[in-house]
C-alpha cells in the first residue's frame, strides 16, 4: 500500500471519525443514572429509557411524529414516483423545466419554507393539525423520492414497456406489471429517505406544530429550552438507531438494483 493511500485512508477515517463523536457520546449518556446530562456517566442505568416510555406526553409525540412520517412517506411515494415517471419519459421542455421546482425543497433554506408555510396555514387554518404537518412533510419528502425513482427508470430498458403496451396492456397497467417490479428498489429507497425526512424533520414543525400534534422532535427542542432532560438523550439514541437501521436497508436496496446491460440501453 503506497504512502498517498494510507494518507487517504487515515484522512477518511478521521473524517467518520468526526462525523460519529455526537453518537459516541450521546449513547452513552443516554444510559446515565445521573440527573443531569453527564460525559462520562459516573453510572450506568435505563431510568430514561423507562421515563421515556411511561410519559404519556412523550408517548402522544412519538405517535404524531409516527403517523406523520409514515403518512406523508407514503403520500409522497405516490407523488413523487408518478412525477418521475413523467419527467423520464416526457419529451415536453416544459415538463422537463417542472424538475427544478419539484426539487427546490433540496435547495432553499428549510427556515425559509417553515416561515412561508406558517403564513399559509395560518391563513388557511391548518396550524397545528395533522394534515398540515403531513402535507408540509410531503412537499419536503417529493424531492427524496423524484431522485431515487429517476435513478431506477434510466437504468430500466423502456421498450419492455412498449412491447406490453402494443400487446393491449394501457399505459396505467403497462406501468404496475412491468415497470414498477423493475424499479422497486428505487421506490423503496426514496420512500425510506422520506419517511426518515419526516421523522427527523424539526423546524418546520417548529413553526406549524402545537397543542396535542405536537411532534417528536418539537418537544425534545422544547424540553432543550426549558431544561436539560436526560430523557433527550434516550430519544436521540432511539432515533440514531431507527435513522441507522433504515439507512442500512436502503443500501441494501441499493445492491437489488442492478445496471442495465449495455446492449439493451443501447437498444440492442
Amino acid at each position: 500500500m503506497t504512502p498517498a493511500r494510507i494518507a487517504l485512508y487515515g484522512f477518511v477515517g478521521l473524517v467518520l471519525l468526526y462525523l460519529m463523536i455526537p453518537v459516541i457520546i450521546i449513547v452513552p449518556m443516554s444510559f446515565s443514572g445521573a440527573r443531569f446530562l453527564s460525559f462520562p456517566p459516573p453510572s450506568f442505568s435505563l431510568r430514561w429509557y423507562e421515563a421515556y416510555l411511561g410519559s404519556t406526553a412523550w408517548m402522544q409525540a412519538t405517535k404524531v411524529s409516527l403517523i406523520l412520517a409514515v403518512s406523508s412517506s407514503v403520500i409522497s411515494t405516490v407523488l413523487g414516483t408518478a412525477a418521475a415517471y413523467a419527467l423520464n419519459n416526457s419529451k415536453s421542455r416544459l415538463v422537463q423545466s417542472l424538475q427544478i421546482i419539484l426539487l427546490l425543497p433540496l435547495v432553499t433554506p428549510i427556515v425559509i419554507i417553515a416561515i412561508g408555510v406558517f403564513f399559509v396555514y395560518a391563513k388557511v387554518g391548518l396550524l397545528a393539525t395533522i394534515p398540515g404537518l403531513v402535507l408540509a412533510n410531503v412537499m419536503l419528502g417529493i424531492p427524496y423520492v423524484i431522485t431515487a425513482v429517476l435513478v431506477g427508470l434510466r437504468k430500466f430498458d423502456p421498450t419492455q414497456e412498449m412491447v406490453a403496451r402494443s400487446l393491449g396492456m394501457n399505459r396505467l397497467r403497462s406501468f404496475f406489471v412491468v415497470t414498477l417490479p423493475q424499479i422497486r428498489p428505487s421506490v423503496i429507497s426514496g420512500m425510506l429517505f422520506a419517511f426518515i425526512s419526516a421523522l427527523d424533520e424539526t423546524v418546520v414543525a417548529l413553526f406549524i406544530a402545537g397543542g396535542e400534534n405536537q411532534t417528536l422532535t418539537k418537544r425534545m427542542f422544547t424540553a432543550l429550552r426549558d431544561e436539560i432532560d436526560p430523557t433527550i438523550a434516550a430519544i436521540s439514541s432511539l432515533l440514531t438507531a431507527v435513522s441507522f437501521l433504515l439507512v442500512i436497508l436502503i443500501a441494501l436496496n441499493a445492491r437489488e438494483t442492478k445496471p442495465v446491460p449495455e446492449e439493451r440501453a443501447n437498444g440492442h
